[in-house]
């Protein structure tokens, strides 16, 4: 079993072999590839930003000696999430999108705090409240493309992400993606 360092180190070593064409801007102080492993580890450690903060000043802080306080860090994942791009799987002539629900509170108790998350809807027949992550896979499993929104929005929200490659794939999915208002030409209802 790999210690937290080994990880961190395997982790940084993958991103920076896919990072290694961009440049670091003059003014930054982390390089593109250290800013994409801060947001990978968030991202897998989970929690709020505060606790993430703390814990990586308290035990990594030798790591990222010129790691920017916790609001201007933020700011810079969100501003560079797109780098992540390179991590996604090229799409193939087939592939295949489907949503999953993701519930983050029990039916029962929603509304029950101010600042809940996501929002009560259907999915596989049932309600819930949180969200719905779309994934459209590639012939290999792979993802190609990603979405997620709020559980109450309909599966042919994603559409969007469907036409992103319509001279690319044919994509399988269920009869949720239907549109009344039309179909991208690449989709195809199984």
């Amino acid at each position: 079993m790999p210690t937290t360092i080994e990880f961190i180190t395997a982790l940084f070593c993958q991103v920076d072999d896919q990072l290694a064409g961009l440049p670091k801007p003059p003014e930054a102080h982390l390089w593109p590839s250290e800013v994409v492993t801060l947001g990978l580890l968030h991202a897998l450690k989970g929690g709020g930003n505060r606790p993430f903060y703390r814990w990586l000043t308290r035990d990594y802080r030798a790591w990222f000696p010129r790691l920017p306080e916790r609001t201007r860090l933020f700011r810079l994942l969100q501003t560079h999430q797109d780098w992540t791009q390179v991590f996604l799987a090229a799409p193939t002539v087939l592939g295949g999108i489907d949503r999953y629900g993701i519930e983050l509170v029990h039916p029962r108790r929603e509304g029950r705090s101010p600042q809940q998350i996501g929002r009560k809807g259907l999915s596989n027949h049932r309600w819930i409240v949180g969200g719905k992550l779309c994934l459209l896979l590639n012939q290999w499993g792979l993802i190609v493309g990603w979405a997620c929104d709020t559980a109450n929005v309909a599966d042919n929200t994603f559409q969007w992400l469907i036409r992103q490659f319509e001279e690319q794939m044919i994509v399988l999915s269920d009869t949720g993606f239907h549109a009344t208002e039309g179909d991208p030409t690449n989709l195809k209802l199984c």
